[in-house]
């Protein structure tokens, strides 16, 4: 996964345990389909998106009714993050 992290530019704070390579954008992470819908409307200047970690109640990461607060941040080429969505916990 590294490697392949490196190849793309994902930076190491925001490296997980899925990357995905998407109409030329970086998916990393357990990232919302509705947050990879609004990347491919917007097309924002940026390598790509990812939710660093494996926060709680993301998508492959249910636990019933259970949610961690998570933040999905963007990333470009010079390593400036900014956060994309943001999801509240319970």
């Amino acid at each position: 996964m590294k490697a392949i992290q490196d190849k793309y530019g994902v930076p190491q704070e925001l490296a997980s345990c899925h990357t995905a390579i998407v109409e030329g954008y970086v998916v990393e992470g357990h990232v919302p389909v509705d947050d990879i819908k609004k990347l491919l409307q917007t097309k924002p200047k940026i390598i790509g998106i990812a939710v660093p970690a494996m926060p709680i109640g993301t998508p492959g990461m249910e636990m019933g009714d259970e949610k961690e607060a998570y933040d999905v941040m963007s990333f470009d080429r010079e390593n400036h993050f900014q956060i994309f969505n943001s999801y509240k916990g319970n």
